[in-house]
């Protein structure tokens, strides 16, 4: 069996960062380090976490006062900020850079007096996040018919936000049907999308083009991997999602010869091997790398947290 792997896939930046905080927390300061929701969308990194000494909770008041907290990547509303200051908390904010640029995109056009659209997945902690950041009604809208239902004139002001991890040609669709709806409509260009989510969206078009079958490597509530799965069976191609190599299933395998794998932006390098491992127990494998955009990005970490040399 032939293995390709797509180039880029796995952990991305703002994942590196949110993790490192945690890390770098439970160094400095000592176990426990207490973290409010999951820190990034896989159970294999959390569980990793807390074998470490961190504690996930869902609210605050869960937490000691006092005690260092780390909030997730995806975000937290201000209400959550405004608790964690009334509880005294010690926060190391570990919410991803792109996510707070959604944030202060929100912000602004409400302060213009603009009714503001987020293409978003209701319920998604980003979103959550997001709609608890902006101080103005904010209407989530996820496709091209809840553009339609929208109760607005054609001539109100109108922005638009997105939530980073969504597919690139989905938000499009969603977009044009807002722009012609409401042909005044402002907001960032579609390429403001998370870098990470494009990228590997691009790669997994072109591992698509030369594979028999497509794996995903990545948790069931991770979104930018449930959407690079739906992006892979959208070029017709078998496609399949797993979290790790136990849930392979032989019979997907049969009269296949090349497989392609790639990866959430949540999900470590370690649950590719163990697919791989897997793979190679039904055939004898070959293995190789598509070309790939070599991402280079990096966050900064939180004041107060002394970064590790790499």
């Amino acid at each position: 069996m032939n293995v390709i792997l797509a180039q880029p896939r796995g952990f991305c930046a703002g994942v590196v960062r949110a993790i490192d905080i945690v890390e770098l927390a439970l160094e400095q300061y000592g176990a426990p380090v207490y973290v409010r929701h999951e820190i990034v969308h896989n159970h294999h990194v959390v569980e990793s976490l807390k074998a470490k000494g961190a504690i996930f909770v869902e609210e605050l008041d869960e937490v000691p006062v006092d005690a260092v907290t780390v909030f997730s990547a995806h975000g937290v509303a201000r209400v959550v900020e405004n608790a964690a200051r009334q509880r005294q908390l010690r926060v190391l904010d570990a919410t991803c850079p792109l996510v707070g640029k959604v944030h202060n995109q929100g912000r602004q056009y409400a302060a213009k007096g603009y009714q503001v659209i987020l293409i978003g997945e209701a319920g998604h902690p980003e979103v959550i996040g997001i709609l608890g950041q902006i101080p103005a009604p904010v209407v989530v809208v996820r496709n091209v018919d809840q553009v339609e239902d929208l109760p607005f004139p054609a001539n109100t002001p109108m922005a638009y936000i997105t939530q980073t991890t969504l597919s690139v040609d989905d938000t499009k669709a969603v977009v044009l049907a807002l722009q012609q709806r409401y042909p005044g409509i402002v907001g960032p260009d579609t390429r403001d999308i998370c870098y990470a989510v494009q990228n590997r969206q691009t790669a997994l078009r072109i591992l698509s083009q030369c594979v028999d079958l497509v794996l995903v490597v990545g948790a069931a509530n991770s979104a930018n991997t449930v959407t690079l799965r739906t992006i892979a069976a959208e070029t017709g191609v078998p496609a399949y999602r797993v979290a790790e190599g136990a849930e392979l299933d032989r019979q997907w395998f049969q009269n296949v010869e090349t497989v392609g794998i790639t990866a959430g932006a949540s999900t470590p390098e370690a649950l590719v091997d163990d697919v791989i491992a897997a793979l190679g127990n039904l055939a004898p494998l070959t293995i190789k790398t598509l070309p790939g955009r070599e991402e280079q990005v990096q966050f900064n970490l939180p004041t107060g947290l002394i970064a590790r040399s790499r």
